[in-house]
C-alpha cells in the first residue's frame, strides 16, 4: 500500500476527523499551557513517538512497556491533576474552553512591586521598598531578616500590614526576589525638609544620599508615593511614572513592539504542531501494521431505469479482500461494507462491470486490494406486457369409465408483464398441476397459475387463481369400443 494510494483514500470524513482531534489538541494546549499538565502531556506525546519507533523497528519488549505506560498515564493524569484541570474548566463561560485564546501574560516582579505599591497607598499603608544600584548596601543599612523569596503582591502587603512584626522596616528586592525584610535604613541629614516628611521619607532619602538605590515610600498619613533617588524626593503621580524609574534602575530593556506578533506566531506554531502531531497518530492507528481479510459481501443494483428488468447475473456475492490496521480489521463488520453497480447506464441485453475501488464502500482506513469476481455480467430487458391464453396442466389419468368431454378456463387469458424477449418466446401460460385422479364427476375449482419465468408478473388487477369447469361423462361401450 503506498503512500499515493493512502491519500486517494481518504474521504471527507477522514479529514474532518483529524481537524476536530487537532483542534481539540489545541485547544487543550490553549487551557493548560504553564501548567505541569502541559509538560506530563508533552512527555507522553514523546513517549508515543517512542514506541511508534520501536514497533517500527521491531523492539517488542520497548513498544509494548511504552504502550502501558501511555495507557496508564491517562489516570495518572486525571488523579494527580484533578485540582488543575478543575481550576481550568470553572470558566466563566464556554467560548474561554471552546474558542478564546487568552494572552500568555506572567506578572514580572517589578509589576507585582507597582501593583503592592498602588494596593498599598490605596489603603493607606505605609512601606518602604529599596532596589539597590551598582553599589553594595551591607555598609549602610543594618538589621533585617534574610527571606530570598519570590516578588508577589501577596509577600509585599503582608510584610507592610500592621500587625506584621516587620513592617516598619524596609525591604529590599535584589535580582527580582526579596532579599531582606525588616531592614533600617540611615536617616536623612537635612535640615529643610518638608515637615511632613516622616520617619519613612527621611530613611529613604537618607539612603538616596549615600548610595545609588532607589527607594519607594508609602506614606501611611496620606496614601502618597515617592521615590528617593540621587538624593532627591519624587512624587509619583502614577503607574507609568514609578514603571519608567524602575526600568532605568534596573536596566530593563523596554517591551518589543511585536512582541503581539510574537505570541501570534507562537499560537499558530502549537496549532501547526497539533495538526502534524494528529495526523501522524491518525495515520498510524488508520495503516498501522497491515494485516489482510476477506469478506464475502452481496451485491447491491442501484439506479436502475423503471423500464428495465435484471433477468440474470453472473453472481450475486463477491469476495472483498481488504487491507488496514489489525484494530481496524477486527472492529470490522460485514454490514459496513457494500459493494454497488450503478445500473444507470445498463442497456437492453448482457452488460460486464468491473468491480473497482468506486463501487466499494469500505469503513475509513481500510483499502481494497482484489476483488473476486472481479467482472460481474448482468443481462437486462426492456419491461412489455402481452395478453396469453390460459392452458390447463392436467396430471394423472381419470378412471376408465369416465371421460372428460368438455374443459372451460374463466378467464380464458390474461395479462402478464415481463422482459421482452421472454414474452416473444412464450405461447401460452399454464395453470398449477390438475390432477384427474381425484375426480369423479362435473364440477369445477380454483387453481393457480404458474410463471414460468421469475421475471414475469401479472399486470395490477389481475388474479392469481382462474376458475376451471370441466364436465365428466360415463364412458358407453360405445367409447369404450373406440377407446
Amino acid at each position: 500500500m503506498d503512500s499515493y494510494a493512502f491519500l486517494t483514500g481518504l474521504r471527507w470524513q477522514d479529514i474532518l476527523d483529524i481537524a476536530l482531534l487537532s483542534y481539540i489538541l489545541f485547544r487543550l494546549y490553549i487551557l493548560f499551557r504553564g501548567t505541569y499538565v502541559s509538560r506530563v502531556i508533552a512527555g507522553l506525546a514523546v513517549i508515543w513517538c517512542v514506541q511508534e519507533i520501536a514497533q517500527y523497528l521491531g523492539l517488542i519488549v520497548t513498544s509494548w512497556i511504552m504502550q502501558d505506560i501511555i495507557a496508564v498515564a491517562a489516570l495518572i493524569i486525571i488523579i494527580i491533576f484533578r485540582n488543575e484541570i478543575r481550576n481550568v474548566l470553572q470558566a466563566k463561560n464556554l467560548r474561554a474552553i471552546f474558542w478564546s485564546v487568552p494572552d500568555k501574560t506572567t506578572e514580572t516582579p517589578l509589576e507585582a512591586t507597582i501593583d503592592s505599591v498602588f494596593r498599598l497607598a490605596r489603603h493607606k499603608t505605609g512601606a518602604l521598598i529599596v532596589f539597590p544600584g551598582k553599589e553594595d548596601l551591607d555598609d549602610v543599612v543594618r538589621g533585617g531578616i534574610v527571606l530570598n523569596g519570590e516578588v508577589s503582591k501577596e509577600i509585599i502587603t503582608s510584610i507592610f500590614k500592621t500587625q506584621s512584626s516587620v513592617h516598619d522596616g524596609a525591604v529590599i528586592i535584589r535580582n527580582g526576589r526579596v532579599y531582606k525584610m525588616g531592614t533600617i535604613l540611615p536617616l536623612s541629614r537635612q535640615e529643610d525638609l518638608p515637615s511632613y516628611y516622616g520617619t519613612r521619607h527621611r530613611a529613604a532619602l537618607g539612603l538616596a544620599e549615600v548610595s545609588d538605590a532607589l527607594v519607594i515610600v508609602v506614606s501611611e498619613e496620606r496614601g502618597e508615593i515617592s521615590v528617593a533617588h540621587d538624593s532627591q524626593m519624587t512624587d509619583i503621580e502614577d503607574r507609568f511614572i514609578l514603571s519608567g524609574l524602575l526600568e532605568r534602575q534596573l536596566g530593563v530593556l523596554p517591551k518589543h513592539a511585536n512582541e503581539q506578533s510574537e505570541q501570534r506566531l507562537h499560537t499558530m506554531a502549537a496549532a501547526l504542531v497539533s495538526v502534524l502531531f494528529v495526523t501522524m497518530v491518525w495515520f498510524s492507528f488508520s495503516r498501522g501494521f497491515e494485516s489482510i481479510m476477506t469478506m464475502e459481501i452481496p451485491v447491491e443494483f442501484t439506479k436502475r431505469a423503471p423500464q428495465m428488468e435484471i433477468l440474470e447475473t453472473s453472481v450475486n456475492m463477491v469476495n472483498l479482500k481488504l487491507s488496514g490496521s489489525g484494530s481496524l480489521i477486527r472492529a470490522t463488520r460485514p454490514e459496513q461494507v457494500h459493494v454497488k453497480l450503478n445500473l444507470e447506464n445498463a442497456v437492453a441485453g448482457r452488460n460486464s462491470y468491473t468491480i473497482t475501488r468506486e463501487n466499494v464502500s469500505l469503513p475509513p482506513g481500510l483499502f481494497l486490494k482484489e476483488a473476486e469476481p472481479r467482472v460481474i455480467e448482468i443481462s437486462l430487458d426492456a419491461i412489455g406486457q402481452r395478453e396469453l391464453p390460459i392452458q390447463v396442466d392436467w396430471a394423472g389419468h381419470l378412471a376408465d369409465d369416465l371421460v372428460l368431454t368438455e374443459v372451460s378456463v374463466i378467464p380464458a387469458t390474461i395479462k402478464v408483464s415481463g422482459g421482452q424477449r421472454i414474452l416473444k418466446e412464450l405461447a401460452t401460460l399454464y395453470t398449477e398441476k390438475v390432477p384427474l385422479d381425484g375426480i369423479a364427476g362435473s364440477g369445477s375449482q380454483k387453481v393457480n397459475l404458474v410463471m414460468s419465468q421469475a421475471s414475469l408478473k401479472l399486470v395490477p388487477g389481475a388474479k392469481q387463481k382462474v376458475e376451471l369447469h370441466y364436465r365428466i361423462e360415463k364412458r358407453t361401450a360405445e367409447k369404450k369400443s373406440e377407446g
